[in-house]
């Protein structure tokens, strides 16, 4: 649901269906019978906040009761193409066969093939492309890099070099990073439209792993973080194929001009953050843009001030903050791992695939493009973070119960009971160990009543037996409807008196006589 809500975002932003398949990885033909469904189900952009992925796929998905009016007009020829390449003893008359019975008012075979050859004709030629003013941003890492020194070591690290490049006028953006990861990446993107003050509709990289996880022209596979960037900033990611230099000429040449006119004079200095490196790399590079144009009287900024610069989108109101989306799934005990901790989610999606959206301060969870949870980062020495509310109900009873309290509520219903809840804990290694017997007592009392418990709680005391099992077992056999002795039991009879039995005080009298 997700890819066809950003099919409808594009589409609005006036995308054709070739370039929305690129940036969304499904097939044209995908594209075109979502983007129909959603036109007959009279679906827009902006979506309604309040549908959600459960909505929006009963809308666009009915049960089947009847066929789609309209058909592809014209034959996908690259994927004619591609499928005459994949198998060897295909022919063009099958493949006309099968697209014909798909579509009965299509062409004939001579014209299939004849149309065919024209637009074979057409491919494998160099296209000089022209850009709108606004239009496209390439951007790349540069294959050199330059060197910091950490002052108080000595050590020498490496530095990225960033380069963006605008479509129409060529104006350069160049900034040095400490590596080619997800966030310099990123933060790389809302630097360099930072310093245009505007957004290009589309964003141009290179099949960079931190920015498409899966490189593939035909269906790409963009990373969620970077695609969430592109939603924030409302453009278009449409990354290039792979060993094709052709399809970003723009800024290969511009890291051609970087390497040659920003790195190179900057060789012989020496830097010691990477403040300072990128503080000279700014100063080359508005020298560079400043430079006019060979045999032309304008240069990038002027072609930028005067074309491009009033054609870009607005930034939006807010800075973006660096955002890591990250697949997981609910655990048994319901959490999620992320950094080397743990954050809770509903009870309810144990099992289930859920999204991880980490901040500096926050950790939001999402299921199906629904927020589940929310947590404050942590950074300290905790492992786990729950909110009680996601646990079940017999785990937050559980956790609820406590030593003290556990007593109390014995106490209420008699002091004996307490006297042998507070003997239960106390005889077990750990607490909670115990906490089971006193549940016990308290579903002892809902059966048999508070008198009974209480007396029998008394008598398993008097008897020496504090214990779960000897309470129930005098309950059961209703001793504790008896009386309690009045003297504790001797296993001595007491002596009868008779003038025949002398007894040991005789023996001792005898004795001192």
């Amino acid at each position: 649901m997700r890819k066809i809500a950003e099919m409808l975002r594009l589409k609005a932003a006036a995308m054709n269906n070739r370039d929305i398949a690129r940036s969304t990885g499904a097939g044209k033909t995908t594209v075109y019978e979502h983007l129909a469904r959603a036109e007959a189900a009279g679906l827009s952009w902006p979506l309604a906040p309040e549908l959600d992925d459960a909505a929006l796929e009963a809308m666009l998905f009915p049960p089947p009761t009847a066929e789609l009016a309209a058909s592809r007009p014209l034959p996908d020829w690259r994927e004619v193409h591609r499928e005459l390449k994949r198998h060897r003893h295909l022919t063009l008359r099958l493949l006309w066969l099968e697209w014909r019975a798909a579509h009965r008012e299509g062409w004939g075979y001579s014209r299939f093939c004849s149309q065919y050859q024209r637009w074979l004709g057409e491919q494998d030629v160099v296209l000089r492309m022209e850009y709108a003013a606004g239009e496209r941003m390439f951007v790349d890492f540069s294959g050199d890099r330059m060197s910091i020194i950490e002052a108080a070591t000595g050590e020498i690290t490496p530095a990225e070099i960033f380069v963006s490049v605008l479509g129409a006028s060529g104006m350069l953006y160049v900034e040095a990073s400490r590596g080619q990861d997800l966030r310099s990446w990123l933060l790389a993107h809302v630097r360099a439209w930072e310093s245009y003050a505007g957004v290009a509709r589309v964003t141009v990289p290179d099949n960079l792993k931190s920015g498409i996880t899966k490189a593939c022209w035909y269906e790409p596979e963009v990373n969620p973080s970077y695609l969430e960037l592109a939603r924030r900033y409302n453009t278009v990611i449409l990354p290039t194929r792979t060993a094709k230099p052709r399809d970003k000429a723009a800024v290969e040449s511009g890291v051609q001009v970087t390497e040659r006119w920003v790195l190179a004079p900057l060789r012989n200095r020496r830097f010691f953050s990477l403040g300072e490196l990128n503080q000279a790399i700014a100063e080359k590079v508005a020298e560079v843009n400043a430079r006019q144009f060979r045999g032309q009287p304008s240069s990038r900024r002027d072609l930028f001030l005067e074309i491009e610069r009033p054609a870009l989108q607005p930034l939006p109101p807010t800075r973006y903050e660096f955002t890591e989306i990250k697949k997981a799934t609910a655990n048994i005990d319901y959490h999620v791992a992320y950094d080397q901790r743990f954050y809770s989610v509903p009870y309810q999606l144990t099992g289930h695939k859920v999204e991880v959206w980490a901040t500096a301060t926050t950790i939001a969870i999402y299921h199906r493009n629904r927020r589940v949870a929310s947590h404050v980062r942590e950074y300290g020495r905790r492992r786990y973070i729950t909110d009680p509310g996601h646990r079940p109900a017999s785990h937050r009873a559980h956790l609820e119960w406590t030593p003290s309290r556990l007593i109390k509520w014995a106490s209420g219903v008699g002091p004996a009971v307490g006297e042998v809840a507070e003997k239960i804990l106390l005889a077990k290694p750990h607490p909670e160990h115990g906490y089971r017997a006193c549940l016990g007592l308290m579903n002892l009392s809902k059966h048999y009543g508070r008198e009974r418990v209480t007396a029998a709680c008394a008598r398993a005391l008097a008897v020496n037996a504090a214990s779960y099992t000897s309470v129930k077992s005098i309950l059961q056999q209703n001793l504790d409807r008896l009386p309690l002795p009045g003297v504790e039991l001797s296993l001595v009879p007491p002596r009868p008196a008779h003038e025949n039995l002398r007894g040991a005080d005789y023996y001792s009298t005898e004795k001192e006589a």
